[in-house]
């Protein structure tokens, strides 16, 4: 099997919404080359006691992405047959599309063939196991601890769909779920993805929960992740669609029934999220959102205000943000 690879030279900040709006578009394998220096979790996951200097950070990094390349020299995106012309317009206008909202830098695109990749075990020499608070998270070829006995642990493996737990966002998302969630709670989670933070609030004792996405990937993520956990699929239904502009999504969804919705999506998306949102949740339902990078902070939580939503708490980690709102009891 080869792979074409779609490179694209940009900048460290905007490295978080190209993968996800590329992501989004059927390319999968994000591959991220940069000078910033690692943190200090980073460090404690490699397996040496001292890290040579690396280069000074330029602020530039280089985005890899890749599609799976037929015999005939096609390509196959979200299944269905593509070019490589035509994968590359559409990221070139992508691209275009984001520099509306942020500085992308050069957003030059490059193509080239790359050989056979075993993604999966690949990413097995990356991903181990750690802990968000006292939550153990763990791919399925390593072992629970006997120190971890007992302990809330959440099997997930990396795949095509987003959400293993690292990120800021979603352990911002998990600690706040974790304040509000009951054992009477019905909960919607647009931008699923792998499913994380609906599998979780009903670990956390959820009755049920609904999520949206516009990969159809979610849904074999989710099914997957739920039967590694424990989670019956009566419990949590998926559904594949655009929430904010799909009325049929949103009845399906339905209106006034969920004790929490949970959107950890970026900024701009949220904006015009959040008004959408607001007729399926319950009187006093609480709407709890990340993805929200510092500087866009303002942005969003006058979009919430403006929903009529009430603010309950803003909360931050690295240069993440998390705005916890709650809608009026009329």
């Amino acid at each position: 099997m080869k792979w074409m690879k779609f490179k694209v030279k940009t900048i460290t900040d905007a490295e978080d919404i190209i993968i996800s709006t590329l992501y989004d578009i059927g390319l999968e394998g994000a591959q991220i080359e940069d000078k910033v220096p690692l943190t200090a979790l980073e460090k404690e996951q490699m397996f040496v006691d001292i890290l040579p200097e690396g280069p000074q950070d330029d602020g530039i990094a280089w985005l890899s992405f890749f599609v799976e390349e037929r015999e005939d020299g096609s390509l196959e995106v979200l299944g269905e047959c593509t070019t490589p012309d035509q994968v590359l317009q559409q990221v070139q206008r992508e691209l275009e599309g984001l520099r509306e909202f942020c500085d992308i830098g050069e957003g030059a695109v490059s193509i080239e063939e790359t050989e056979d990749i075993d993604w999966i075990n690949n990413w097995k020499q990356y991903f181990h196991q750690f802990y968000i608070d006292d939550i153990l998270v763990i791919p399925s070829w390593e072992d629970v601890e006997a120190q971890d006995k007992g302990r809330l642990v959440l099997h997930i493996d990396p795949g095509t769909a987003f959400g293993t737990g690292m990120h800021e966002t979603t352990q911002l998302c998990i600690r706040q779920l974790r304040k509000y969630v009951t054992d009477r709670t019905m909960l919607l989670d647009v931008g699923t993805g792998s499913g994380i933070l609906a599998i979780l609030s009903l670990m956390f004792g959820a009755e049920h929960a609904v999520g949206t996405d516009l990969d159809i990937c979610a849904v074999d993520a989710v099914a997957q992740n739920c039967r590694d956990n424990g989670i019956e699929a009566s419990r949590f239904d998926m559904m594949i669609g655009n929430i904010i502009t799909d009325k049929a999504v949103q009845d399906q969804v339905g209106y006034g029934c969920y004790d929490i919705v949970v959107a950890n999506i970026l900024a701009q998306v949220l904006v015009p999220l959040t008004p959408v949102i607001v007729p399926h949740l319950k009187e006093g339902g609480i709407y709890i959102t990340s993805g929200i990078i510092d500087d866009k902070e303002e942005v969003v939580v006058e979009a919430i205000k403006a929903a009529g939503l009430k603010i309950l708490e803003i909360t931050h980690q690295g240069e993440w943000v998390s705005v916890t709102a709650q809608k009026e009891i009329l």
